[in-house]
């Protein structure tokens, strides 16, 4: 009952934000992120963790100006996706979205090979995936399955509106397979953190683990990898798609054939986006949850023996 009521109470608030004009919503949007940063201080540490770790050198002022740009950024988010099918079609959206390097993207959207398309906690991923459905182009997204059943259903509806289709994170493996197999286009958020055993790289600055399959698929295959973002420009409801980086199996750089390496390589074209606009990044999301493990000589060995 509770998860139901949750729904409803969600649904009632994207109702009134639909009918709206943006611009409205702009500002309250405003108004409320600088309620959560000045007023309910809400996970405070954890986002000036977060931007003190990447940016050593900002005073407390830039802090909180950072956190108030994000939870601006944010809270629009929300808004432009409870919008966004009333407002951007398959005939206007050349009004509402800019292509950066729509001739690379288009030429790895429509190959006959799959497409390794990673992204991450930054600008509205949401809408890159829409726009991509919305102009012909349907993708695969593994996510995790929410706790809410009715706002997981609700979500997966928009984003399957145009042709985006959830994978859940837990036992889609086989899934995943038949869509690389068939030639699909695969979504990834790359940044998610993978606990100690993950693969440890260096993430704007800072120690990070990031789940090694997401370079397998295309070391071990034939998908091009496509670091891609979806961010907000001067306005609400106007967006810039961009590519930052293309590894590609039949060009590959010598130095990115191993896990560790692609997973760099990868991690630093999501940090070339970011750093652009660092406020349309989630401070928000721990990222930087652990330490990596000191291995002893002991292990090393026991994990190369195993490897063997």
């Amino acid at each position: 009952m509770r998860k139901f009521l949750e729904y409803i109470l969600i649904q009632i608030a994207i109702s009134f934000v639909q009918v709206l004009p943006i611009g409205m919503c702009d500002r309250m949007c405003r108004l409320l992120a600088t309620v959560i940063v000045d007023n309910i201080k809400f996970r405070e540490k954890v986002i000036r963790e977060n931007i003190i770790g990447v940016f050593p050198s900002a005073d407390d002022a830039q802090v909180k100006e950072m956190a108030r740009s994000m939870w601006h950024h944010l809270l629009l988010m929300g808004c432009e996706i409870a919008q966004a099918p009333r407002k951007i079609h398959d005939t206007n959206w050349r009004k509402h979205v800019y292509i950066r390097d729509i001739k690379q993207m288009t030429n790895y959207l429509i190959d006959y090979r799959p497409l390794v398309a990673v992204s991450g906690h930054f600008g509205n991923f949401e809408m890159g995936g829409y726009v991509t459905g919305l102009l012909g182009m349907p993708s695969y997204t593994v996510a995790r399955t929410m706790d809410n059943p009715y706002l997981d259903d609700f979500i997966n509806k928009f984003r399957g509106h145009n042709g985006q289709f959830i994978l859940p994170k837990d036992g889609s493996a086989t899934a995943v397979q038949e869509v690389l197999e068939s030639g699909g286009i695969l979504t990834l958020l790359g940044d998610q953190h993978a606990g100690t055993k993950g693969c440890w790289i260096d993430f704007l600055g800072r120690p990070a683990a990031c789940h090694k399959a997401v370079a397998l698929f295309t070391l071990s295959g034939n998908a091009p990898m496509m670091v891609s973002y979806c961010k907000h420009t001067d306005r609400p409801l106007h967006f810039e798609i961009g590519c930052t980086g293309v590894a590609d199996p039949l060009d590959l750089d010598p130095s990115l054939k191993d896990v560790t390496s692609l997973t760099q390589w990868y991690n630093d074209r999501l940090a070339d986006a970011i750093y652009e606009a660092p406020e349309q990044f989630w401070w928000v999301h721990r990222r930087w949850k652990e330490k990596p493990v000191r291995r002893t000589k002991k292990r090393r060995l026991e994990e190369s023996g195993s490897a063997s």
